[in-house]
């Protein structure tokens, strides 16, 4: 199953993509002997002129039918097993590529998050989008190693 994380805002060279592209390497090193087998990122172009509802088209257009998971600061607040394991679950049922969204600075519309087949955050403080991308990185390596009983996740 390919992960990948659809956002908004484009990521220049910097520290966030140095983690980013680190973070993406080993979940897609750990996951591929569990059935991940690519992680990636598309970006949609935001544009200080567009509106929420616009880059809802764009991201549409770009998910086409397919599943994806909103990250929204409404969302469920998961423990990083509990993400681990709904990532296996959509492994299991043969759901195809997940899609995890990100919106940009001013966050995803409304519309588009009530789309979703899951709505998670990050906790009840707002992130910088970029940032919110190098953590959502990072979870996902986490769970790889949390599916496969390695040692960097500790509780």
């Amino acid at each position: 199953m390919d992960i990948r994380i659809v956002a908004v805002g484009r990521l220049r060279k910097s520290a966030e993509l140095e983690l980013i592209t680190e973070y993406l390497d080993r979940a897609m090193k750990q996951g591929r002997g569990f059935g991940f087998s690519g992680f990636d990122i598309q970006e949609i172009d935001d544009r200080k002129s567009q509106d929420k509802s616009v880059q809802a088209d764009q991201l549409r257009a770009a998910l086409g039918n397919e599943v994806f998971w909103a990250l929204d600061e409404r969302g469920k607040l998961m423990t990083s097993p509990e993400f681990a394991q709904g990532l296996s679950t959509h492994r299991d049922q043969a759901a195809g590529r997940l899609n995890l969204v990100i919106g940009g600075a001013d966050g995803l519309d409304p519309s588009l998050v009530a789309e979703a087949g899951k709505t998670i955050s990050f906790g009840k403080m707002v992130w910088p989008h970029m940032l919110a991308r190098v953590m959502l990185c990072e979870q996902c390596y986490r769970a790889m190693t949390i599916l496969a009983g390695g040692p960097y996740h500790r509780v």
